[in-house]
C-alpha cells in the first residue's frame, strides 16, 4: 500500500512538472476535478487510471516505477556524526546547503568568495561523506531524496537554535513575500493532531515547490526558509503564577 501511494506521489511531481492540471486530468478520465482531488488525496487509484494518467506525462508506469526505485536508495537523513563534520566547517555547511539547493559549481564559485580549487575540495569532502556525488565537469548530484531533513535535535538543529534562532527572528516579517503569526490557545489530543498533520503537509508542499523551481534560473529564486512548530507550551511568567498544588498525606 506504501509502495503504490509512493508511485501516486511521483506521478503527482511528474503532472506538476509538466503543468498538467487537475482539470485535464478530469476531462481525460470523465471524471470531476474534485473527484481527482479527492483521488490525489487519498492515493486510491486503479491501474486502468494509473495508466490513463501517466499518458498525460507521456511516460510509462515502468518509467514512475523506476523513479522511485531510485528515489528509495537515496538518503533522507544524514548521521550525527555526519552533521556534525559539516556544521563544523562554515565553508563546508555554505556549500552543503547550495548543493541542497540545486546551486550549480560555477553559481558557488561566482557569488562565494572561494576559489574553484577550495569549492572542488569541498564538494569532493560532501561526496565522501555520501552527501553528493561530484561528476565530472564539477558536476554536483545530490545524494539525498526529496524529503530529506536535519536530525531532530541534531548538530545542525542545535547550531539553529544556538546562533541562528535569533538571526531569524529578527525581522518584522512585513515583506509581500513573508509571514509570520503566533496563535495561542487550548485543543484537544483530537485537533493538535490534527494541526500536527497539516503542518506536515505543509512542510511536504514546501518541499515539492523547492524541487520545481530548481528548474528556474538561479536570479528568479532567492533562499527561503519555513520554520514550522507547535508544541505543549506556557509562558514562564504565566507558569509561575500557577496554584501550587496542595500535598495531601495519609495517617
Amino acid at each position: 500500500m506504501a509502495h503504490s501511494g509512493a508511485l501516486v506521489d511521483v506521478l503527482k511531481r511528474e503532472l506538476r512538472v509538466r503543468g498538467v492540471t487537475y482539470a485535464q486530468v478530469a476531462r481525460k478520465l470523465g471524471l470531476s476535478e474534485a473527484s481527482v482531488k479527492r483521488m490525489f488525496s487519498r492515493r486510491s487509484f486503479t491501474l486502468k487510471r494509473l495508466d490513463q494518467v501517466c499518458q498525460l506525462t507521456n511516460a510509462e508506469f515502468s518509467d514512475l516505477a523506476r523513479t522511485l526505485h531510485q528515489e528509495e536508495n537515496l538518503i533522507s537523513q544524514l548521521t550525527y556524526e555526519q552533521e556534525r563534520e559539516i556544521v563544523a566547517n562554515k565553508k563546508l555547511f555554505l556549500v552543503a546547503v547550495c548543493a541542497l539547493n540545486h546551486v550549480s559549481f560555477e553559481q558557488i564559485v561566482a557569488a562565494y568568495d572561494l576559489s574553484r580549487a577550495e569549492c572542488i575540495q569541498l564538494l569532493a569532502r560532501l561526496d565522501r561523506l555520501g552527501f553528493i556525488q561530484l561528476q565530472p565537469g564539477n558536476r554536483i548530484k545530490l545524494l539525498v531524496s526529496r524529503n530529506f531533513g536535519w536530525l531532530p535535535d541534531g548538530p545542525i538543529q542545535r547550531f539553529f537554535n544556538q546562533q541562528a534562532h535569533n538571526e531569524y527572528f529578527g525581522s518584522r516579517f512585513d515583506r509581500p513575500d513573508e509571514f509570520m503569526v503566533v496563535v495561542n490557545g487550548m485543543l484537544s489530543k483530537t485537533s493538535s493532531a490534527a494541526i500536527v498533520s497539516r503542518l506536515k503537509r505543509l512542510a511536504r508542499e514546501f518541499s515539492d515547490l523547492h524541487n520545481d523551481d530548481v528548474r528556474l534560473p538561479l536570479a528568479e529564486r532567492s533562499a527561503m526558509s519555513l520554520l514550522v512548530a507547535v508544541r505543549h507550551w506556557e509562558l514562564q511568567a504565566f507558569a509561575e503564577l500557577r496554584r501550587k498544588k496542595l500535598l495531601t498525606t495519609r495517617s
